[in-house]
């Protein structure tokens, strides 16, 4: 089983510098990619005077993640890509727990591993935590972290189980798969692409699985921070994308419009908490949404609301209202 660890960079030299060589000492087997998106910092001359061993793939221009990735992995052949942000610290060994279950999981087409806090590193770490969930209003969560609360990790995660979606700051992806789905929809740019690509692989009989005995430490917030406006923007517009392409008419439309009225409860707390930019970041979400709908639309496939793995009702109603932050109480209830 050949595994390409792919590396998507963007102005990255101190990243590169600092966190590749745990890549290199610990991913023997793989080969190791970086995937640059026409960078204007010394990220490539810094990669073919230090690591001249890395295949480095210069992508025309910066489309984002989305673009970064379906261009570059277009040069890379491997039975399985590994994409790979350029702020994660791979630990040892950390391949093999990956390699053993898409053996013994012929049905596992996309896995993720543990993702930690590289700056507290007992926690969990916001992109990804233990496994992505959706809730039946379309928001993603994780085991691990309901939006800003994280939990330690005391080996509560230390399993190997379905998940609806996995992180692009570590994702491992059969080629097949990616070729079979055309890549991450470019629309997107960032920001919950993995999501939609998990969801649209799951619509074709696909699944997708956390494993818990490997782990990685992210940095997190290197390109845009969590609370970053245009994250803010990126996050809820891509989300009603998602739900628009991914679900039949008669379950979309309703979810949207409940969508659309609990974003605008959003944006009134912004508001609240005088983040004015935010507020303005959901109202261009909504409008961009609007004025691609047409376009979104036409991608949408016949597929049932996946939603086996988990039944909470509202995410936003359980964390805000009840104030519920593990996700283990999620599951009691």
């Amino acid at each position: 089983m050949q595994i390409a660890v792919v590396i998507l960079n963007w102005n990255g030299e101190i990243l590169l510098e600092k966190y590749l060589p745990s890549v290199i000492q610990f991913s023997q087997g793989a080969d190791i990619y970086v995937a640059d998106n026409a960078s204007t910092d010394g990220s490539v001359a810094f990669l073919k005077e230090n690591y001249p061993n890395i295949t480095v793939i210069q992508n025309k221009s910066n489309g984002g993640f989305a673009k970064g990735y379906n261009d570059a992995l277009q040069h890379v052949n491997a039975e399985i890509f590994c994409l790979l942000n350029s702020d994660v610290e791979v630990t040892e060994n950390w391949l093999d727990p990956i390699k053993k279950t898409f053996q013994e999981k012929p049905q596992a087409a996309i896995i993720q591993p543990k993702i930690l806090d590289l700056l507290k590193p007992t926690h969990f770490e916001y992109a990804g935590a233990a496994g992505g969930f959706i809730d039946q209003l379309g928001y993603p969560f994780c085991r691990g972290r309901i939006f800003q609360a994280l939990e330690e990790d005391k080996g509560q995660y230390d399993d190997i189980t379905e998940i609806f979606w996995a992180t692009g700051a570590c994702m491992f992806i059969k080629k097949g798969v990616f070729n079979t789905l055309k890549g991450f929809d470019e629309d997107y740019f960032a920001h919950q692409e993995e999501v939609d690509l998990c969801w649209r692989a799951q619509n074709l009989g696909h699944k997708v699985y956390y494993v818990g005995a490997s782990h990685v430490y992210h940095l997190g917030g290197s390109t845009l921070s969590n609370m970053n406006p245009k994250k803010t923007y990126l996050n809820f517009r891509n989300s009603l994308y998602s739900i628009t392409k991914n679900l039949p008419r008669k379950k979309a439309f309703p979810i949207i419009f409940g969508r659309l009225f609990l974003d605008g409860i959003a944006a009134a707390r912004f508001i609240y908490q005088l983040k004015f930019s935010h507020c303005w970041a959901i109202l261009r979400a909504h409008l961009s949404f609007y004025r691609h709908f047409s376009k979104i639309y036409k991608k949408r496939e016949k597929a049932n609301f996946i939603l086996k793995y988990h039944t909470v009702t509202s995410i936003v109603w359980s964390h805000f209202v009840h104030q519920k932050k593990n996700f283990n109480i999620l599951v009691k209830d």
